[in-house]
């Protein structure tokens, strides 16, 4: 059984000053002497009050803040070499209370990817009213797309297993992270766990870095691009749909004026035939991705399936190996014994 040794609380930071000690503090009483912080470049001290409270840092490659926050949890964990990896913002909104909540599904071997479920206990003022109509459009949106729920897509509290991250291989920059991580555990069949974490209000002297128009919208545009190798119908579709609908409102413009003014529009009509050609074309391209996907994805249950397989016949025969040897070894034993007794 791993224990906390084997834990790694990543903290992405930038400008945290006011709040990355006592997160840290936190941790370091629970026993979780393995905390790394990698900064964005801070100019209020946060990289030196880490280092203080006895974290390790590294400074994020980049300039000023970075390359965001997907790109410093990479680099963390590219630089930790622990097989548990426990991920949180600095900003204080997160208790080290509720880490073993997160790390007992993973150290126990029944998930891979634990979320921290942020509305099961969130604090009053947490969350704005604007911030949290746009995180349940982007669950909504989740559920609506890749077809699964998992609680908080947007959570920042969350413990994954090293070769699980490796596995999802996520590429986005900033925010987007946590949604890209979410969608490639469903793409790739991670076993994924939701439990109640505490949400805390930001303390008042602690500033966001969350835009939230900028950044809701590239969380959205990241679920959809993301849709066209998890849930290409949708992809393909919604756009088929879109151009399809488009077509058929020109079109039925062209024919009532035709209809009741006897005018032409030729170059309508042309525009409305395409755009309901290609329409069509979208939605067959979707459809055929989607078998495709389907036979894909059975192809490689059967593969990962015959890789466990083997791995199971191969500690078999590696536990099993000993044995034999001493099989034999006692055979050889009882000829020898039975041979000298026959001359005796």
């Amino acid at each position: 059984m791993a224990d906390r040794g084997d834990v790694c609380v990543l903290i992405p930071t930038f400008d945290e000053a006011a709040t990355i000690g006592g997160v840290i503090d936190g941790f370091i009483e629970r026993g979780f002497s393995n905390v790394l912080v990698v900064d964005g470049h801070s100019t209020d001290g946060t990289r030196e009050l880490a280092r203080d409270h006895g974290a390790h840092v590294i400074e994020q490659s980049g300039q000023g803040k970075g390359a965001g926050k997907g790109q410093a949890v990479r680099e963390g964990i590219d630089h930790s070499t622990a097989p548990y990896i426990l991920m949180l913002d600095g900003d204080g909104t997160y208790r080290p209370a509720d880490a073993e909540a997160l790390l007992d599904p993973l150290l126990a071997g029944e998930a891979d990817h634990v979320i921290g479920d942020r509305y099961a206990d969130m604090a009053d003022g947490a969350m704005t009213r604007f911030n949290g109509l746009g995180n349940r459009l982007i669950n909504r949106a989740f559920r609506t797309v890749h077809g699964r729920d998992v609680g908080d897509v947007l959570s920042g509290y969350r413990a994954f297993t090293r070769e699980s991250f490796e596995r999802c291989r996520p590429t986005a920059e900033g925010f987007g992270i946590e949604t890209e991580l979410a969608v490639e555990c469903v793409k790739h069949g991670i076993a994924t766990r939701v439990v109640p974490i505490t949400y805390r209000a930001r303390p008042a002297e602690s500033e966001t870095n969350l835009r939230p128009v900028r950044d809701g919208a590239r969380i959205l545009l990241t679920l959809y691009r993301l849709a066209k190798t998890n849930n290409p119908l949708f992809y393909f579709g919604s756009a088929g749909a879109l151009s399809g609908f488009v077509g058929a409102i020109l079109a039925a413009y062209v024919l009532v004026e035709w209809l009741t003014l006897r005018i032409s529009h030729e170059v309508l009509a042309v525009a409305a035939a395409f755009a309901v050609i290609v329409g069509v074309q979208l939605v067959m391209f979707g459809v055929l991705s989607d078998m495709i996907l389907a036979i894909n994805r059975e192809q490689t249950r059967r593969f990962e399936g015959l890789v466990a397989n083997a791995r199971d016949d191969s500690g078999s025969v590696a536990e099993n190996e000993p044995r034999a040897e001493r099989a034999r070894v006692d055979d050889r034993r009882g000829r020898v014994s039975g041979r000298a007794g026959e001359r005796d």
